[in-house]
């Protein structure tokens, strides 16, 4: 099990090697901080563009092969990720936003998995039953809803809420508004902001995993060794258990690891409706201002939040499935 990791473990940190020297090189043939200084009224001097371009490593006339392995040695010797075409360092921002995403995203995630995958599997045993009915159409809805609608949605129900209560009780933007060193209050106040965008994710990723769950149980509820296991007696929700369940959870636990990333990242419209500064928006604020250090250290952390979350899978499938021990 051990040296299968590891093997694992040595095959993804190459891939990642390679996919994020491959995003930089991308980054810098399709992105042009330049003009992030000729859009300027009045255009500054070409010298002052210049040194405020090498002094990023984002100079379009200095060799591309050079500013690669400057960019590589300062990551590798130095931990530092360069500099955006305004001169601010790329690491503290994107440090700053990951501590945002974590806190926004973590609660999310692990309910939307148990929700989801939970919903999944009874539907799957009740399949063409009315609670399979009504909660299919209540899933079918929620995946087609735009999220910046349903955002607004909740929203809109907070503030009805805030109103009927007298005093706030839900926070419509940002993570912190207590400024305290207490702790308690801190934790209070976090929830408070926390509650609103956690119900829009929660939703969006649970219905996914509902639909997707269900799918599978239902291959393997009809499986020759399920029902092999039924005709020796065993009852049904006994032969789904330690039958059906374990083996329709390996996909799911595939598909939760390729997601980590986009997790993080892909919660760009919910970040925009309640005001988060967190890793979505910071990306597409990198492309719009041809932040080219800025966009790589992004995919850099996408990238390895889906390796880390294939690794964690690994483990998962590992031990659902035998046979990955054995090979």
């Amino acid at each position: 099990m051990v040296g299968f990791l590891l093997r694992r473990l040595a095959n993804y940190v190459a891939m990642l090697f390679v996919a994020v020297s491959f995003t930089y090189f991308l980054a810098s043939f399709f992105m042009d901080p330049r003009s992030n200084y000729l859009s300027r009224n009045p255009i500054p001097p070409k010298e002052s563009i210049d040194l405020s371009l090498t002094a990023a490593n984002i100079n379009d006339e200095d060799p591309l092969l050079g500013r690669y392995w400057r960019w590589l040695t300062d990551i590798v010797l130095h931990w530092d990720w360069g500099l955006s075409p305004d001169q601010n360092p790329v690491g503290a921002a994107v440090a700053g936003r990951i501590g945002a995403s974590v806190q926004l995203v973590t609660l999310a995630t692990i309910l939307s998995i148990v929700i989801g995958v939970a919903i999944g599997v009874f539907t799957a045993i009740r399949q063409y039953k009315w609670q399979d009915r009504v909660l299919g159409g209540l899933a079918t809805f929620f995946l087609v809803v735009p999220t910046a609608v349903l955002a607004l949605f909740v929203v809109l129900g907070a503030i009805w809420v805030n109103k009927g209560l007298g005093f706030r009780l839900f926070y419509v933007t940002g993570l912190h508004s207590y400024e305290g060193d207490a702790f308690w209050p801190w934790l209070v106040d976090l929830l408070q902001h926390l509650v609103l965008p956690t119900i829009v994710l929660t939703i969006i990723s649970a219905v996914t995993y509902h639909l997707t769950q269900r799918t599978y149980l239902l291959d393997t509820m009809n499986a020759d060794y399920v029902r092999t296991a039924r005709a020796k007696g065993l009852p049904l929700n006994k032969a789904i258990r330690k039958h059906a369940l374990r083996t329709s959870l390996i996909p799911t636990a595939v598909n939760v690891a390729f997601s980590i990333a986009s997790v993080f990242t892909g919660a760009v419209i919910t970040e925009s409706v309640f005001a988060i500064n967190g890793l979505g928006r910071y990306f597409v604020t990198t492309i719009q201002q041809n932040d080219i250090n800025g966009a790589v250290c992004i995919a850099a952390f996408a990238g390895a939040c889906t390796l880390a979350g294939a690794l964690l899978a690994d483990v998962v499938v590992a031990r659902l499935d035998p046979r990955v021990r054995l090979s």
